[in-house]
């Protein structure tokens, strides 16, 4: 952020918050071009911090973030309020909920209360009435397969240096219609899109507060279910993971969906929508490195390629890209944190 825009938004919150002495600190950034602030009263003695986003309107749009922002809070699910709004210079002011996220928290002992407290805010989101007047995007096979592209764009032709030829091309492209079509087949829902350990804010009240939504469509039921228990930042044993799907399916027939859904295919769903997840996920962390500048994301891949690699390993209808992933050589990268 320029020295410009930074005095911009200070000035602006000076009239947003009816405040002429702040304290202004860095909050966090995230993997798009916000920028997030934490703003208080010098003295702080009421104890009230606020959140601001800066999101450079050249480069992002704050508008999808307060029409999903508003039509989540309808769902009962918590995510910040927006206490004030500049759209014009891609300001907005939220509530804090803090520095801590689930990634900080989560080990053997918490991850059941964690994950139970996560799961049930996405029931909410997927079974509580929606606003009548609010319409999300539909994840089709066009957005589908575009993600997908990332992984032979991004990580094999980019990353590796190696370009697939026109044999391996065909053998990906089949797998990625038969990965989209499964997605298709789902129980239609409202999908956050990116529900995992750092975008879960563990609050005392409410847990979890809910960030960086503003991208959520209307999609697959498992899709928000694997970014939450397969995550790209943390992983688990597969007999964990299974538990906890288990448990998930019979919250969601407890809500009057999926009653008729057996859990082998949900468990189906459930792994085929990690794989095309996951090479969307191996793209961008890719993308982030040559285009964006952003390094630290490719330590990240290979957590994320092992989870292709080994739920793949279960379907025989995937035993030929199956093959080719495991064979992948990947570059020397210090692994993040893992929990067994």
């Amino acid at each position: 952020m320029t020295d410009k825009r930074l005095e911009q938004l200070k000035q602006w919150l000076v009239f947003a918050l009816d405040q002429e002495d702040l304290d202004i600190s860095i909050a966090s950034a995230d993997a798009s071009f916000r920028r997030y602030f934490r703003v208080q009263t010098p003295d702080n003695s009421a104890g009230k911090t606020w959140v601001v986003m800066d999101a450079p309107p050249d480069k992002e749009d704050c508008k999808p973030f307060v029409k999903v922002s508003t039509a989540f809070h309808h769902m009962k699910v918590n995510v910040p309020e927006i206490y004030a709004q500049d759209l014009t210079h891609g300001f907005l002011v939220l509530t804090d909920f803090g520095s801590t996220c689930y990634l900080d928290k989560l080990d053997k002992e918490s991850a059941d209360q964690l994950y139970g407290d996560a799961m049930n805010a996405l029931i909410s989101l997927q079974t509580n009435d929606k606003p009548a007047n609010v319409t999300l995007p539909p994840y089709d096979n066009d957005l589908l397969m575009r993600e997908m592209m990332l992984f032979p764009d991004w990580f094999l032709t980019e990353h590796l240096k190696a370009s697939p030829n026109d044999a391996t091309m065909n053998m990906l492209n089949d797998v990625f219609s038969k990965l989209s079509q499964m997605a298709l087949q789902q129980p239609v829902v409202w999908v956050h899109r990116d529900y995992h350990s750092r975008n879960l804010m563990f609050t005392a009240k409410n847990n979890p507060g809910i960030i960086d939504f503003q991208d959520a469509v209307d999609g697959p039921i498992t899709y928000d279910l694997v970014s939450l228990l397969r995550d790209c930042y943390i992983s688990w044993p597969d007999e964990k993971v299974e538990g906890w799907v288990k448990d998930y399916l019979q919250k969601l027939k407890d809500n009057q969906c999926c009653s008729d859904v057996s859990e082998e295919t949900f468990i189906k769903w459930f792994d085929w929508m990690g794989i095309q997840r996951h090479l969307k996920a191996i793209g961008i962390f890719a993308r982030l490195n040559y285009r964006d500048g952003k390094p630290g994301y490719l330590m990240d891949i290979p957590r994320t390629l092992n989870y292709v690699v080994n739920v793949s390993a279960r379907y025989p209808e995937l035993a030929d890209f199956n093959q080719f992933v495991s064979q992948i050589k990947l570059p020397e990268i210090v692994d993040s944190k893992v929990s067994a």
